[in-house]
């Protein structure tokens, strides 16, 4: 496997595995106070079968609504949930600079999540992106680079899906 298939691979399962730390880990989260070891057994099972069979997590969640015959839109619901913080992917070290890590992470989740509230205001949503902006203009410069290539290459995808449904 080149570097490039393992880089999109890595970045496939983070999309997909979503579904697990935000739909999934709030439930766990939950189901702790009632019983802890019940809620660490499944999120245990769930984290192993997500690693073996990325995707499975929004499978079921996706078969669950479907079997309910409830209709919303997934990828809008995710983004919103996106915000919340996972123990997961917080640093726990005590240094200034993780902490700042974490905390730009947060801002970044936080903004992020508000583009369903905000995407049908222009004023507010140009808001959102001077912000989202703002935060890339503080870090550097080859993080950037690396961000502003990806998130053109994903505006890109974007565009190619819109140019085969039209």
């Amino acid at each position: 496997m080149t570097m490039e298939e393992m880089k999109n691979e890595a970045e496939t399962n983070s999309m997909v595995s979503m579904t697990l730390y935000a739909v999934m880990y709030p439930v766990f989260n939950e189901l702790e106070r009632i019983n802890l070891s019940a809620a660490q057994t499944l999120r245990a099972a769930f984290i192993k079968a997500e690693r073996e069979n990325p995707g499975l997590t929004q499978d079921i969640i996706m078969k669950i609504l479907e079997k309910k015959n409830v209709q919303i839109n997934f990828t809008e619901s995710l983004l919103r949930m996106a915000a919340d913080d996972v123990e997961d992917f917080m640093i726990d070290r005590p240094e200034q600079e993780f902490q700042d890590l974490n905390e730009k992470a947060r801002a970044l989740k936080h903004i992020l999540s508000k583009i369903p509230d905000e995407i049908n205001d222009r004023c507010i949503l140009l808001t959102c992106l001077l912000k989202f902006c703002f935060f890339f203009f503080i870090c550097r410069a080859i993080n950037v680079f690396i961000s502003a290539n990806r998130l053109i290459h994903q505006t890109n995808l974007i565009l190619q899906t819109f140019k085969t449904v039209a």
